[in-house]
């Protein structure tokens, strides 16, 4: 199949955190014989070659000055709750950027073949795959209902493809908000052929919203077993990395740092976990809006000298931060906007390193992890719950190495990112 993708994120760079399940997905497509175009809008940080990993990138300008260079990659909203005000500015340019981008890549679909079979006209690509450039495209693929959905649906209609949603949160949460986004949406969920979404709870919430449960596949995520695995040197990396003694234990989560993630609730769980185990350091990796606030309140809790914010991880050093964790914590929540992930990358990136886990019983999480047999769920924003999970796994190592065994062999059984692909793969058959 040749498969023509609209992301509004991509990572920037490899190795860089920006929606990189877009990334796992393209290239795990392509490992399965595929030819595949990401469209994505440009970024001033973008350092990405015209064909990465067998995927094909084309990323278009829309932003007349530097300022409204704020579509997608994670900027869009002011930490996942608000719109940013340039965005509403940014929005008709990207918008009317994007329809014409997927035309212009789509363009052969309008041409008549002038070669036979035996003579089609070949490109080999940087990592020496062979692609068949005048080969039609078969769909076309709309990462996030809003706002690409919309653009997606436009191409694909005066191309006469076939249209695949992927939902992956944020997206549904913006159309839950006013009537014209869940009209939008309700719009694009009749235009497609086919619609995804990473967890049931985001599955539901479309239904209402208007999708039809006929076309509907839940498709998780997959984890990159072979970067995130068991690594018993990570350990003393990372806190040589901190400048921590070797008896440190390191509580660790990796993600963004916005509401929906719920860390004022870890931070708030911490000083009961202090009293119990003096020797405890909370590491808090990422990068976000709320790097400030989280900071405050580490002093003003008291602990600020037990908790670590080393800033934007890369995936290497990501998965190092994670496989060096004696706790894994992922808190979580429905934010004050009724936000949520709908399955944290963070979470499986934690299972596939083998690491115990704690983390909140919302939205797609419950559907990864069995209680007790791959790791702790606790009720969101209870930080008492928080601590006690945290606290067990502390006092019982034989316990918490038992989930870390579960829990990697939970990944390789089924979340790998080649399991992923071939459901897309379903799906893109169903649709067309």
């Amino acid at each position: 199949m040749k498969i023509c993708m609209l992301t509004s994120s991509y990572p920037k760079y490899p190795g860089e955190t920006t929606a990189p399940f877009i990334e796992e997905i393209a290239a795990g497509l392509v490992q399965r014989g595929h030819e595949v175009h990401v469209v994505a809008p440009f970024h001033p940080d973008v350092r990405r070659g015209a064909i990465e990993r067998g995927v094909h990138l084309h990323f278009f300008h829309y932003a007349p000055t530097p300022a409204l260079n704020i579509w997608g990659y994670a900027e869009s909203l002011h930490a996942d709750v608000s719109v940013k005000g340039r965005t509403l500015l940014a929005a008709p340019l990207a918008i009317g950027a994007s329809v014409f981008e997927l035309l212009r890549v789509t363009a052969n679909q309008d041409k008549l073949f002038l070669t036979t079979k035996n003579t089609k006209a070949q490109q080999t690509t940087n990592n020496g795959q062979r692609t068949t450039d005048n080969k039609p495209f078969d769909l076309i693929h709309a990462h996030w209902v809003l706002p690409n959905a919309v653009p997606a649906a436009l191409a694909a209609r005066v191309r006469g493809l076939p249209l695949v949603i992927s939902l992956h949160g944020s997206d549904v949460f913006l159309a839950e908000q006013a009537p014209p986004l869940s009209l939008a949406a309700a719009a694009s969920f009749r235009a497609a052929s086919g619609i995804t979404a990473c967890s049931g709870d985001l599955r539901e919430r479309a239904l209402r919203l208007g999708a039809r449960a006929t076309n509907f596949a839940v498709v998780p995520y997959g984890v990159d077993a072979s970067a995130f695995q068991p690594d018993p040197t990570a350990g003393a990396l990372v806190r040589a990395e901190l400048g921590l003694p070797p008896e440190a234990q390191l509580i660790v989560t990796v993600s963004r740092l916005v509401y929906k993630k719920g860390l004022t609730y870890l931070l708030d769980a911490f000083p009961a976990v202090l009293r119990q185990h003096p020797q405890a350091v909370l590491v808090i990796a990422g990068y976000g809006d709320l790097r400030e606030k989280l900071e405050t309140q580490a002093h003003s809790l008291g602990v600020a000298a037990s908790v670590r914010f080393p800033g934007q991880l890369d995936r290497t050093g990501a998965a190092r931060y994670i496989a060096a964790a004696d706790v894994y914590v992922v808190p979580s929540i429905r934010d004050q906007g009724g936000n949520v992930d709908g399955l944290p990358n963070a979470l499986l990136e934690g299972l596939g390193t083998g690491r115990p886990v704690v983390a909140s019983r919302v939205a797609g999480i419950p559907e990864v992890i069995d209680h007790e047999r791959h790791g702790l769920l606790v009720a969101e924003r209870d930080a008492a719950a928080l601590a006690a999970a945290i606290t067990r796994l502390l006092d019982d190592r034989t316990f918490a190495a038992q989930l870390g065994a579960n829990a990697r062999e939970r990944v390789m059984h089924d979340l790998t990112w080649d399991k992923t692909a071939e459901r897309f793969e379903q799906v893109y058959l169903r649709a067309m």
